[in-house]
Parts: C-alpha cells; sequence; structure tokens
C-alpha cells in the first residue's frame, strides 16, 4: 500500500511517500504563504533540491509537491495521484477525546478543532494538511495519528496537577505528554530488539532532541511523561525551559512587564540551551564548551543533570527499570550527553560501556556493559513509519 505521511505546520509541510515500509520519496514546504516560499525535496540519488515557488495556502502547497515531485516523470515517483491509497497525519493534541490512531471523519474533525485550545499552534495547522487531502483527494482515506495518544495510559496520580480540580473540569489542565509517536515506536522496537517480555518489563525512553521528554514504560504502556498541558513541562529543550517553578513565572512577567504572550514565547523559544548560552543546537554547545565557555559548560550540565534526575524518578515510579532506550536527534548521535547522564548511575543497576558508547552515531546498538544491570541501548526513532503502519492497519480493516 502507497501511503502519503503528513505532518504540517502553520506554514510548512513535511512530506513522506511509503510504498510498505520503504520510504520512495520525502521533501518538505517551508514558508507557506510568504513570497519566497520553496520546495525542498530529496532526489533519486539522495540530492537536495530546492524549488522556489509561491504556495498561498496548504492545499497549494499540497498540489505542487504533487506536479514538481511526486508526479514529475524526472523522478518517477507516482504515475499518477490515484496511486495513493491513504493519507496519514501527525496530529499534536487529542486531549483525553483520542486515546489512539483514527480514521479521520466529521466527528473528528470537530474533535481536532475542539482541542485546538489546547494545541492553539499545532492542531489548527494539522487540521490545515486534512482539509487540504479532503478538498484535492476526497475519496482518499486519512487517518490521524495523535501525538498525545500513547500517554493516555497514564494512571490519574500522573497526570493530574496538584490545583483547584475545576480547572480540569472546565478547562481540561492536566498532564497529556507529547512525542507520543515516537515513544510507541522506540517502546515497541525496545522490547523486540533487547528481548524484552513485552508482558513484563520497565523501560525509559529518552526522546532528546531539539524538543526532549521522557517516558516510563511498563509492560509497554506508558504510566509517566515529562511533557504537560504543553510540551513545554520537564527535560531542558533546545528553546524550551522545561520544568520551572510557576511563581518564577509571574515574577518575571511583574519586573519586566512582559505580557501572557511574550512570557509564553520567551520560555518556549527563547529559553533552554539557547537561553543559558545562545546556542540551540547540541553540536555548537558542546563545541563551545570545548572552547572554554563557562556558559555552554553550565548550560550542558543543566540538560544533562535534568535527563539523570528523571531516569531515578522514573526507576522509582515503576519500582525499577530493565532498560534505557535514547533516541531522537541528540540520544541518538551524542555520545557525550548519554554518557553523562548515565555517569554515576551504578547504584541503579547502570554502566555504560564507553568504548561502546563513543562510537554509536544513529545507529541501533547496546551501549551497556556487560555486567550492567539495567541494559542501555540506542534506538534510532521513526515518527513517519509509525504513523504510516497505523494508517495502513486501520485502512486495511475498512
Amino acid at each position: 500500500m502507497k501511503i502519503l505521511v503528513l505532518n504540517c505546520g502553520s506554514s510548512s509541510l513535511k512530506y513522506k511517500v511509503f510504498d510498505g515500509k520503504e520510504v520512495i520519496a520525502q521533501g518538505g514546504v517551508e514558508k507557506i504563504g510568504l513570497p519566497d516560499s520553496f520546495l525542498k525535496l530529496t532526489d533519486n540519488e539522495g540530492h537536495k533540491v530546492i524549488v522556489e515557488h509561491f504556495m498561498l495556502e496548504h492545499t497549494a502547497a499540497v498540489e505542487f509537491v504533487f506536479s514538481e515531485h511526486l508526479l514529475n516523470p524526472k523522478y518517477g515517483v507516482l504515475k499518477s495521484a490515484d496511486e495513493i491509497q491513504a493519507v496519514g497525519h501527525r496530529v499534536l493534541h487529542g486531549a483525553m477525546k483520542v486515546t489512539k490512531s483514527s480514521l479521520v471523519t466529521d466527528e473528528l474533525i470537530d474533535i481536532v478543532k475542539e482541542c485546538s485550545v489546547l494545541g492553539p499552534l499545532h492542531n489548527p495547522a494539522n487540521l490545515k494538511g486534512i482539509m487540504a487531502v479532503k478538498q484535492l483527494m476526497p475519496n482518499v482515506p486519512q487517518v490521524a495519528v495523535f501525538d498525545t495518544a500513547f500517554h493516555q495510559t497514564m494512571p490519574e496520580k500522573a497526570y493530574m496537577y496538584a490545583i483547584p480540580y475545576e480547572m480540569f473540569e472546565k478547562w481540561g489542565v492536566r498532564r497529556y505528554g507529547f512525542h507520543g509517536t515516537s515513544h510507541r515506536f522506540v517502546s515497541k522496537r525496545a522490547i523486540e530488539y533487547l528481548g524484552l517480555n513485552p508482558n513484563n518489563s520497565k523501560l525509559i525512553v529518552a526522546h532528546v532532541g531539539n524538543g526532549a521528554s521522557m517516558s516510563a514504560v511498563v509492560n509497554g504502556k506508558c504510566v509517566d511523561t515529562t511533557m504537560g498541558l504543553t510540551p513545554l513541562e520537564g527535560l531542558v529543550m533546545g528553546t524550551r525551559s522545561g520544568d520551572i517553578d510557576a511563581a518564577a513565572v509571574t515574577f518575571m512577567m511583574e519586573k519586566e512587564g512582559m505580557t501572557p504572550a511574550q512570557m509564553d514565547t520567551m520560555l518556549n523559544k527563547k529559553s533552554g540551551m539557547l537561553g543559558m548560552c545562545g546556542c540551540s543546537d547540541m553540536r555548537d554547545a558542546y563545541q563551545k564548551q570545548l572552547d572554554g565557555d563557562k556558559k555552554a559548560k553550565m548550560a550542558l550540565d543543566v540538560y544533562c543533570y535534568r535527563l539523570k534526575k528523571y531516569i531515578g524518578a522514573y526507576a522509582a515510579a515503576m519500582g525499577g527499570v530493565d532498560a534505557i532506550a535514547f533516541t531522537g536527534g541528540v540520544g541518538e548521535n551524542h555520545n557525550y550527553v548519554r554518557e553523562q547522564v548515565c555517569k554515576d548511575l551504578e547504584f541503579l543497576g547502570i554502566k555504560l560501556d564507553p568504548e561502546q558508547n563513543a562510537k554509536i552515531h544513529g545507529d541501533e546498538a547496546i551501549i551497556s556493559a556487560a555486567d550492567s544491570k539495567v541494559t542501555v541501548a540506542v534506538v534510532p526513532t521513526d515518527e513517519e513509519l509509525m504513523i504510516a503502519t497505523d494508517t495502513e492497519e486501520i485502512v486495511s480493516a475498512l
């Protein structure tokens, strides 16, 4: 089955076309709605090709992806748009209304709209992709795969905030968690790869990239995660602060005369590694540290310490841990971060193999020592494949 996977932002569109598990085309559109919008695709030899073209909105962007790339004889991806048998979408927020990947219906579209109050930047953008496909390919079934779905198995004690209960009743204020598609893919793959018992296993998944989150997974189901009502809570990220005293937020707003929108921008886009040392990219921050930059060292220490602290917390929450899986851009490629996070955790049974850890950059591998009681591994994520797999399963059952 040939499946188109779309991940739409407010002014962007990323896509992959799968034929089974094989990616036969991929690319993305940036700056939709602006005069300098462009398509960036990967050709048959793996080279990047950029095509500048004004695309007013997402429907025009999808049309251009088909005409310039997928149906272009130069690339030979598709002979006809009819070859696409289903479309899968990444959707950020399903709140408590959606607990699994679902066929797109008018009722589901209404739910995504309702949940936009909790995902104001992402859900409306995700809907644009759904509506664009509905207009251009009305007979092709669509599936929505929600970032929040995997975490809906968390118990109340893990997802409730200690605030007046009516805030939960009126506005749904609770911990939801994100990166769920990645956590689900990696936890499932880690159980298979490491030979764990799917019905008797305790796993910590560390999705560490520019955005970062961790999950505690017992018997394949999430019991806790670091992100909260929004993706802001939890770990230190490229531009997000992660955990912060709420009173510190109101203190800064008062002292700086900031509006809620300005504070939201600061915490989400100007904090994290960027705020502490001027670099949101871990590679740049690490190089600055090697060059003797004290702020970069401080930022890396804070970053790794937060990860380490949550490993201890989740080991306690689960009553032990069998394995830790690092994934995401930093988790898969940055051996220094993995080393610092696992350092001095021997008391939990966690012991890295320094030589093996140092040589793993993006490959699936076990990086713990032979005598480590807890297996530590690098497990590359593939959210798009997970979306394609869910889409095929749901559409095949129609």
